[in-house]
C-alpha cells in the first residue's frame, strides 16, 4: 500500500512521511485516502502523535466526518490548544452547537481563536444574541479581541448606536484601523445604517485603498440615496487609477437606476462593454433593472434574451421587471421557464411574483407559488413569508396572513409593518393598535411605514385622541420625523371628528408645501360640520391649487343648496362648465382566468367588453328572479 514506507527510518523521518501523506489526502480531497491513512497511524501508533492527530482532526472535519474527528481527537495523549481549536471548529462547522458548547466548556485554556470560533459559529446559525453573549464574555475573562473578532462584530451590529459602540471598542482594543480589511468592514457597517459622515471619517485614516474600499464606499452613498455623491466617489477611484470590478459597475448602475437618468445609465453600460463585463450576470442584471426604472422595457427584454446562459440573478432582475411594469402573465412564464430549465428560484424571485399575484394575477395562482414555498426551503425566510402575508392581506384572508406572521420565527420591522397594513386595510384596527403596542414592547423602533399604518389605522377606527398622542411622539420619542402622508391621515382623522379648527392648525403648522390632496380631507366633512365661511375657504385654497378639479365646485353646490342659496349654487355650477372643470374617474378591475378587465366611468376598457355586460346582466337576472334583489 506504501512502497517508500520501510524506506523511512526513525520517528521524524516517519512523522514527516506521514505528514507528506496527509498533504496528499488533501491535495485528492479523498476521504477513503484519509482513512488509509488514519489506519495506518492505528497500526503503527501514531494516533496519539499530538502534531499527526491534529493534521487528521482537521481532514475529517474539513470533509465534515464530525464523529471521526472526535475519534482522533480522543486518541490523542497531549492535546494542545490547536487540538481543542480544531475540534471545536468542526463542531459548530457541522451545526453541532450543543456538542461544541460542551468542548469549549471543558476547554483548559481558551485563546482568542476559541473566542471566535464560537462568536462567529452561533452567528452563523443565526443566534445572534448568543454570539454577542460571547464576546461580553470573552472581555470579562480578559482575552483581546482580534481584528476577526472585530469583523464578525461589524456583521452582527442591528442598530447605529451599536455600529458606534463597535468602533470605539476596537480603538480602546489598540486594534490598527488603518488595516485595509477592518477599514472596508467599518465602511460598509455604517453605510448600511446611513452614516456617511462615518464612513468617509473612516476611510480617511486608511492608508492603502483597494477596489473594495471604494466598492464599499460607493454602495454606502447609494444605500443612504447620496446618489450624486457615489458617482463622485467613481470619479474620485478612477483618478486614483484603479479600475472597477464588476461590482462597482453594477452598483453604478443601481445609482442610475434610483436617479431614472437612462444617460448616465447609458454611459456605464458602455463603460461595462469596454471592461468586457456586459455579460456578466451581475451587471447585465444591474442594467436590465436599469432600462425597466426608465421606462425601455424593450431594452431590458432585449438584454434578457441576448444572454447566453441564465441564472437566478438574471431572471430575479427581470422577473421583478415585469411586475413593475403590472405584466404578471409574463413574470409568471419567465418564472415557469426557469424551473424547467432547473434554475432555482430564489426568494427575491417569489417575492416578486407574489407581487404580481396581490395585484394582476387571481388568488389561485398565489396558492400554488405558496405551496412551491416549503419545496423551495424559503418557509422560515422573513422576505418570503412578508410577502406571502401582503398578498393575502390584499386578498381579504386576514387569519392567513396572521397564520403566517405568527409561524414567522424571526419577524423583522417590515413583517410588522406589512401585517400592520394588511389589517388595516380590511378594517382590523383594533388588532392594529393591539399589534403597535406589542412592538414597542418588544423593543423594536417604529419607523415612517409602521406609524402610516398605526396613524391610518386611527383614521379608520376615529381613535381620535390616540391618533394624536401617536402622532405627537413620532419624533420627541422614536425619532421619526413625520412625513407628509402623517399629516394627511391626522388631518383626515380630525376633519371626520368634527374638528375643523385643529386640522386647519396643523396644516398650517406643517413643514411641508401644503398640497390640494391634504385640503380635500378637510373640504370632505365642511358640508356636515362647519358653517359656510370655512367651506368657501377651503373651497377656494383648492380651486387656486387646482382650477380643474370637480370636487370643491360640488361641495359649494351641496352646501348653498342645503341653505337655500339658489342663486349661489347656479353660479357655482355655471362656474364648472365655464372653466372646464373634470370629474375625478374611478377605476374597478376584476380579474377572470388570469385576465384584468378595467371599468371606468361605466365603461369596460377591454377586448371583450359586451360579453361581460351580457354576463352581469343575466347574473342579475338570475339574483331577481331568485328574490335577491
Amino acid at each position: 500500500m506504501f512502497p517508500l514506507w520501510k524506506q523511512t527510518q526513525g520517528p521524524n523521518s516517519s512523522l514527516s512521511y506521514c505528514s507528506l501523506l496527509l498533504d496528499h489526502s488533501l491535495s485528492k480531497k479523498s476521504l477513503n485516502f484519509v482513512k488509509i491513512v488514519h489506519a495506518q497511524f492505528l497500526k503503527l501508533g501514531l494516533n496519539t502523535y499530538t502534531y499527526l492527530g491534529n493534521r487528521c482532526l482537521n481532514l475529517y472535519s474539513e470533509f465534515g466526518h464530525v464523529n471521526d474527528a472526535l475519534k482522533v481527537f480522543d486518541d490523542i495523549s497531549h492535546k494542545n490548544s490547536t487540538s481543542w481549536n480544531i475540534c471545536l471548529k468542526g463542531l459548530l462547522k457541522s451545526g453541532r452547537l450543543g456538542k461544541a458548547y460542551h468542548v469549549f466548556d471543558a476547554m483548559p485554556v481558551r485563546d482568542v481563536v476559541s473566542w471566535n470560533s464560537m462568536i462567529s459559529g452561533y452567528a452563523s446559525y443565526g443566534f445572534l444574541s448568543h454570539a454577542l453573549e460571547f464576546f461580553v464574555e470573552m472581555q470579562g475573562t480578559g482575552v483581546r479581541p482580534s481584528g476577526f473578532t472585530f469583523s464578525i462584530l461589524m456583521s452582527l451590529v442591528s442598530s447605529p448606536c451599536h455600529a458606534k459602540q463597535i468602533h470605539c471598542r476596537m480603538i480602546r482594543s489598540g486594534i490598527d484601523l488603518s488595516n485595509i480589511v477592518l477599514g472596508n468592514s467599518l465602511i460598509t457597517m455604517y453605510g448600511k445604517f446611513g452614516l456617511i459622515d462615518y464612513s468617509f471619517s473612516v476611510i480617511l485614516i486608511m492608508k492603502q485603498f483597494d477596489i473594495i474600499s471604494w466598492n464599499s464606499l460607493i454602495w454606502a452613498c447609494h444605500r443612504a440615496e447620496h446618489h450624486e455623491l457615489a458617482l463622485e466617489q467613481f470619479c474620485r477611484m478612477r483618478a486614483m487609477e484603479l479600475l472597477p470590478d464588476q461590482f462597482t459597475c453594477s452598483t453604478l448602475m443601481s445609482v442610475c437606476s434610483n436617479l431614472r437618468d437612462l444617460d448616465k445609465g447609458k454611459q456605464v453600460f458602455a463603460f461595462c462593454f469596454k471592461l468586457g463585463f456586459v455579460y456578466n450576470s451581475i451587471v447585465s442584471s444591474a442594467a436590465i433593472d436599469l432600462f425597466s426604472k426608465c421606462n425601455r422595457m424593450k431594452d431590458s427584454v432585449r438584454l434578457f434574451k441576448e444572454q447566453d446562459r441564465w441564472d437566478s440573478v438574471l431572471c430575479n432582475s427581470m422577473i421583478s421587471s415585469y411586475a413593475r411594469h403590472d405584466l404578471g402573465e409574463d413574470a409568471l412564464q419567465l418564472f415557469v421557464l426557469t424551473l424547467r430549465k432547473n434554475i432555482r428560484p430564489t426568494e427575491y424571485m417569489v417575492s416578486s411574483l407574489l407581487s404580481c399575484v396581490s395585484i394582476f394575477l387571481p388568488v389561485e395562482v398565489g396558492n400554488q407559488i405558496h405551496s412551491l414555498v416549503p419545496k423551495l426551503g424559503f418557509e422560515s425566510d422573513a422576505i418570503v413569508a412578508n410577502s406571502l402575508v401582503d398578498m393575502y392581506a390584499k386578498f381579504g384572508f386576514v387569519d392567513d396572513s396572521l397564520n403566517i406572521f405568527n409561524e414567522m420565527k424571526i419577524k423583522d420591522l417590515v413583517s410588522w409593518n406589512t401585517i400592520m397594513m394588511g389589517l388595516t386595510y380590511n378594517g382590523n384596527v383594533s388588532m392594529t393598535m393591539d399589534l403597535f403596542r406589542k412592538l414597542i414592547r418588544e423593543g423594536m423602533l417604529p419607523d415612517r411605514v409602521t406609524f402610516t399604518a398605526i396613524l391610518l389605522a386611527c383614521n379608520y377606527g376615529s381613535f381620535v385622541d390616540e391618533g394624536i398622542k401617536i402622532f405627537s411622539s413620532m419624533e420627541t420619542e422614536f425619532g421619526v420625523k413625520p412625513g407628509e402622508e402623517h399629516y394627511e391621515y391626522v388631518v383626515e382623522m380630525l376633519s371626520k371628528a368634527g374638528k375643523l379648527k385643529e386640522a386647519i392648525d396643523i396644516i398650517e403648522a406643517m413643514p411641508y408645501r401644503t398640497t390640494s390632496d391634504i385640503w380635500r380631507s378637510i373640504l370632505s366633512a365642511c358640508a356636515i360640520h362647519a358653517d359656510l365661511r370655512v367651506t368657501e375657504g377651503v373651497a377656494k385654497k383648492i380651486i387656486d391649487m387646482e382650477p380643474l378639479t370637480y370636487l370643491p365646485y360640488l361641495v359649494l353646490a351641496q352646501a348653498y343648496q342645503m341653505r337655500g342659496r339658489w342663486e349661489s349654487m347656479v353660479r357655482v355650477r355655471k362656474a364648472v362648465d365655464t372653466r372646464g372643470a373634470k370629474e375625478f374617474i374611478g377605476y374597478s378591475c376584476i380579474g377572470i382566468k388570469n385576465h384584468v378587465y378595467t371599468f371606468a366611468s361605466n365603461q369596460l376598457e377591454h377586448y371583450g367588453g359586451k360579453d361581460l355586460y351580457l354576463l352581469l346582466n343575466l347574473m342579475v337576472w338570475e339574483m331577481e328572479t331568485e328574490g335577491y334583489v
